[in-house]
């Protein structure tokens, strides 16, 4: 973000929460030309801020590639009562990243999912208060997010279900999980399968209720004074009465198997779900308006079929998920995928930006020694279990001039 945008910001943030101020902090605006400039060099680092992996690697590895936004790098899927842990542990790594990259996005995550684990997690006062509720001494209810109607209740397993954002008790959660992350020194959220927990709400006025506190809280306590908030979209967005909810949005690849020739992969217009000239466009949360809100597509992991190596249909990509699928071929094959997918998804669609891989984990067992992580980085004495992807990522960055 450059120096005048930076200045903006500050300038905005500082009329809104000055002396005599009557409305709560405006969130801060941001360009098209600046959003597009961290999705062109976007490069997923699941787990970063956890402590997993050699962290001055992956520092090294975004340095040297040219990175701008490191997607999932905080996240919980389930295990909530590991939350104060996972904070303890991402505020000195995220500080050390950004030290090295003080222009990095740094993404969290907060998914479609919330188990009886949550109910050992405190709700902090300063949350309550957000939503004008009343101070007390209690933990989040974990009855009270889910559907009332039964749905998707044990969705992933006893005692694990997705939450219905239209209930006071799930926008809680999610907005504690999102400011927290951003005290740690996280810029971006990832809000998982928006779908899946807004089918009780047809004005989306959950969602919007603690997107905009969110937006409120990074506005004077985010590092620069801002968020961008995405999910998956299969829809392709959604947009009430001309607002997009969204600053952003994302989706998976969605690879389709070439039949005659094993193990081969294609990207198409229209298959299955997939996102490529159906990004929604409107008014953005940042006051701008497109025809098409820019998105990105990645290699997304869910899981193992049980059957490797077949073409089964569906969203498996010959028997794997997208990262698995990836992860299993050979190098040659690996750099030959990453320079077609860019370049097919510029082609196809401008607004879309292939988010490449950095650090994934891996369903199906890589190997003779049963690998189950996906590491970009080229292999190394500090760092032996890296596939040797950088190089790639980092020709084809440079060789890319369609945002700068």
């Amino acid at each position: 973000m450059n120096r005048s945008r930076i200045a903006g910001v500050l300038l905005a943030v500082a009329l809104a929460t000055g002396s005599g101020a009557a409305q709560p902090a405006v969130p801060p605006a941001i360009t098209r030309t600046d959003l597009e400039s961290y999705l062109s060099r976007t490069v997923t680092m699941e787990g970063m801020l956890h402590g997993w992996g050699n962290l001055d690697e992956q520092i090294r590895f975004l340095q040297r590639v040219g990175a701008r936004f490191a997607g999932r790098t905080l996240y919980l899927w389930g295990s909530e009562q590991n939350f104060a842990q996972l904070l303890a542990a991402a505020v000195p790594a995220a500080t050390k990243a950004h030290e090295s990259l003080p222009d990095l996005v740094l993404q969290g995550a907060v998914f479609e999912i919330v188990t009886t684990q949550i109910n050992n997690v405190a709700v902090p006062n300063a949350s309550l208060e957000a939503f004008d509720l009343p101070k007390e001494d209690r933990h989040f209810d974990y009855d009270a997010m889910l559907y009332e109607s039964g749905k998707f209740v044990n969705h992933w397993g006893k005692g694990s279900s997705v939450p219905d954002m239209s209930r006071i008790e799930t926008q809680l959660w999610f907005y504690t999980a999102a400011t927290r992350y951003i005290d740690c020194g996280v810029e971006a959220i990832h809000f998982g399968q928006v779908s899946l927990m807004d089918q009780h709400d047809p004005g989306h006025v959950g969602w919007r209720s603690m997107l905009d506190k969110v937006r409120v809280y990074a506005a004077t306590h985010a590092r620069r004074h801002f968020v961008l908030c995405d999910a998956h979209v299969p829809t392709g967005g959604i947009v009430d009465d001309g607002h997009l909810l969204f600053d952003f949005h994302s989706f998976p690849l969605r690879i389709d198997e070439v039949a005659d020739k094993p193990q081969e992969g294609v990207l198409k217009v229209g298959y299955l779900d997939s996102i490529y000239g159906r990004s929604k466009g409107g008014i953005t949360p940042s006051g701008w308006d497109c025809e098409h809100l820019p998105y990105l597509v990645e290699f997304d992991n869910w899981g193992r079929s049980g059957r490797e190596g077949q073409n089964i249909g569906g969203y498996w990509i010959w028997g794997y998920d997208e990262i698995g699928w990836f992860a299993h071929q050979d190098s040659a094959c690996r750099a030959q995928w990453l320079r077609y997918a860019w370049d097919w998804v510029r082609e196809h669609d401008p607004n879309g930006y292939l988010q490449m891989p950095g650090s994934r984990t891996v369903a199906a067992p890589i190997g003779d020694d049963g690998k189950k992580w996906y590491w970009a980085m080229n292999p190394s004495k500090a760092w032996p279990d890296g596939f040797g992807d950088e190089d790639v990522i980092k020709a084809i960055w440079t060789a890319d001039r369609s945002a700068r």
